[in-house]
């Protein structure tokens, strides 16, 4: 995160409806064939697809507001300041984590157009093709498969130039990036450490071996960040697939409303079929309802998708019993096996004037450099705040894997993931008032921990508890050691000679194993990459939320699109996923109605 003084840029935002509907009374009808919940990477993408057949009528209905104007969503290098508590983030916290002394995390998820792909920090991988190798494995249905799944990935994003201009050559591959919507591109201005990074990796005899581009489908390596990043400004799902079919005639789209639940349609004694949504513009508010005659398809996310699930009768029937809620379809499964990404700051002094340091605590240099943006959008601004990537694996001879098995989707994928920062990235810890730093975030991506979202309230506006259950089995915390490992040993090679001084920050004077493990319990964080809530199954299977097809298990009328149907968390930031997951749903829907 920042500092303080970009927060106040939040403020800056100029919530206006543009062609968007913000009240039910706006309306044109109270019966569309397709009611998405959610515009998010998935549910954006999904009404852009859909709507290219003209005679689909659909509905996006989003509890936040608009994407447009917020400074902190447009200019890349603010990304942290939409995480902390926003007006376009859903403010959650989790419960207390036990194996993390017992904090609450802040759990920001994006509550306005574009939802977490308009507030995550940029950083685009889809992980390797063993990812969905797996998937096809875990579900029974080999449509899941990289060889299928790869032309949805190609129409999802495209790469581009950096805002700059400046060659890549060198940096990536064009030949891995598709022709869709998303704009993906390497940074256009170089700091102080990018060359020390790629030329470690170069020398480093394999141990961090340099990687020409991420999204090759061997996802280990090291390389300069791809960002989802056009012309000096963040792309996400609002403004590459939902803006530019606004003016459809086939879609309507309502913001600032809250989904409160869904409504069966069928008889008593028939299988349910969720085709109504229940709606309101707060917890106050007049409740009102529209009819898909086709489907509903659910697109909240992973933790607003089970909460809702829960609250239309869907879910663990006991747990559903104790809050007054009549089940309709028991599934235990919703709500479960949450999965994220854990990681924390690894913080370090180093000789040098030039960190973006000195833009967090100088207000001067932090508006010469917005109205650079402002100007032409370009500068520090048109870049994300990662200066670097690693997707790592754990070494050979691991003790943890021999004891506990490889929890990967094979020897291409990473358990690690580190993250370069020209600067003091602050977490659990504010920026020092003098020094300048380098940070090296680490971070579990192949966890093994499991976590839950479960109903705290029949009363869809009180927040649901969220429990990541991070750092809870001794296979993660041994693959987070050996990631504070890898950070010092990387930082102890020569290109960093003269330039890295001494560790700091809160791991930084831990020695022995048991001191960074139990450093690592006050330094945690979410990477902000919830899964798997509502994951898929196979078909028949006693367990699961939705069959590979995205079909609800159990009932008619209802498809789930987003992270939550993931069966397992991938080694990759979540976002490229979960557009391939988009665009594959949205050929299913277009062959089930053709």
């Amino acid at each position: 995160m920042l500092s303080a003084a970009f927060v106040v840029l939040i403020a800056l935002a100029d919530f206006v409806a543009s062609a968007l509907l913000t009240d039910a009374s706006q309306l044109k009808k109270d019966n569309y064939d397709f009611v998405i919940v959610g515009a998010g990477a998935a549910g954006n993408a999904l009404a852009s697809r859909l709507t290219e057949n003209p005679s689909f009528s659909v509905l996006v209905i989003e509890a936040g507001v608009t994407d447009e104007g917020v400074v902190g969503i447009e200019v890349p290098f603010l990304a942290p300041t939409n995480t902390p508590m926003t007006a376009v983030s859903w403010n959650f916290t989790t419960v207390p984590q036990t194996s993390l002394d017992n904090r609450i995390l802040t759990y920001p998820r994006g509550r306005v157009l574009g939802g977490s792909s308009s507030i995550n920090f940029l950083v685009y991988t889809r992980g390797s093709n063993e990812e969905y190798d797996r998937w096809a494995e875990l579900t029974g249905d080999p449509g899941w498969q990289w060889s299928n799944v790869e032309q949805f990935y190609l129409k999802s994003s495209r790469l581009v130039p950096p805002s700059s201009g400046r060659s890549t050559a060198g940096m990536v591959n064009p030949a891995d990036h598709g022709f869709g919507p998303v704009e993906v591109s390497l940074p256009g201005f170089p700091s102080e450490i990018d060359n020390r990074i790629i030329d470690t990796a170069k020398q480093s005899n394999g141990l961090f071996p340099f990687s020409l581009d991420l999204q090759s489908g061997n996802a280990l390596g090291v390389s300069l960040p791809q960002n989802a990043v056009g012309n000096g400004t963040r792309s996400s799902s609002a403004t590459a697939y939902l803006r530019p079919v606004l003016n459809r005639s086939n879609l309507d789209v309502l913001i600032q409303t809250t989904v409160t639940r869904l409504i069966n349609t069928s008889g008593a004694k028939e299988k349910p079929s969720f085709k109504k949504v229940e709606f309101a513009a707060n917890s106050t508010a007049k409740r009102s309802t529209v009819t898909a005659s086709k489907e509903v398809i659910l697109s909240a996310g992973a933790i607003g998708t089970p909460q809702i699930l829960m609250l239309s009768g869907v879910g663990d029937e006991k747990a559903l019993k104790t809050l007054g809620i009549n089940t309709l379809v028991n599934l235990p499964d919703v709500g479960q096996n949450l999965q994220d990404h854990p990681i924390m700051s690894n913080y370090f002094f180093v000789n040098s004037n030039n960190t973006f340091d000195n833009v967090l605590r100088n207000t001067s240099i932090l508006n010469a450099d917005l109205a650079l943006w402002m100007e032409n959008h370009t500068g520090l601004f048109s870049d994300g705040p990662a200066n670097g990537v690693a997707f790592l694996r754990m070494p050979s001879n691991s003790s943890a894997i021999k004891e506990f098995g490889d929890p990967t989707a094979g020897p291409l994928s990473a358990h690690i993931e580190l993250v370069f920062a020209d600067g003091f990235a602050a977490t659990t810890t504010p920026q020092p008032p003098t020094g300048q730093f380098l940070t090296i975030n680490s971070a579990v991506v192949s966890p093994t921990s499991r976590g839950s979202v479960t109903l705290n309230s029949s009363d869809p506006f009180v927040f649901p508890n969220i429990d990541p259950n991070f750092f809870a089995t001794t296979f993660d915390q041994q693959v987070m050691l050996q990631a504070v490992k890898f950070s010092r040993q990387f930082v102890q090679a020569q290109p960093w000679a003269g330039f890295v001084q001494n560790r700091t920050g809160p791991v930084g004077d831990a020695e022995t194993d048991d001191d960074i493990i139990a450093a690592s319990r006050q330094a945690i964080v979410t990477i902000f990459h919830p899964t798997s809530t509502a994951r898929m199954s196979p078909v028949g299977a006693n367990f699961g939320v939705v069959d590979p097809d995205l079909l609800l298990k159990g009932a008619d009328g209802l498809r789930v699109v987003d992270a939550s149907i993931f069966p397992i968390i991938p080694a990759a930031h979540t976002v490229a996923p979960t557009y391939i997951v988009a665009e594959r749903a949205a050929e299913l829907i277009k062959e089930a109605w053709s």
